[in-house]
């Protein structure tokens, strides 16, 4: 049963804007390993790439009703690549199925989350 959706749509200028005045939005949005991640691309692969996680931990705070808060912090949810390539999100100490899309235009970033129940 689906108990939740969200979706979330950023311009990819407004993510390159922020991290370049202010280089802590990077570590504020990003995990640790997302950073490792983050470092070993181009320019332009990092602004989609953090505007991509930006946008999927939004979308997750919709879906779950929360909103980034005392509930979920930046830090406390992660976006992993399946062997494949697909990406998926954890969310720390959260039980449900998480089903993540990001995808990515020329100007824009978007991801869209659906919460699924793990009870039948």
């Amino acid at each position: 049963m689906i108990i939740g959706t969200g979706i979330d749509l950023v311009e990819l200028s407004r993510i390159q804007q922020l991290a370049e005045r202010q280089p802590r939005f990077i570590n504020r949005i990003l995990t640790e390993a997302e950073r490792k991640q983050y470092e070993r691309l181009s320019a332009a692969r990092k602004t989609e790439f953090l505007a991509g996680r930006f946008a999927a931990k939004e979308a997750f705070v919709k879906a779950a009703g929360t909103g980034i808060s005392g509930t979920f912090s930046w830090h406390d949810l992660e976006v992993r690549k399946e062997a494949a390539g697909r990406p998926y999100l954890v969310a720390r100490n959260y039980e449900q199925k998480i089903h993540l899309s990001i995808s990515h235009s020329k100007t824009q970033a978007v991801a869209q989350v659906i919460i699924e129940s793990l009870e039948s």
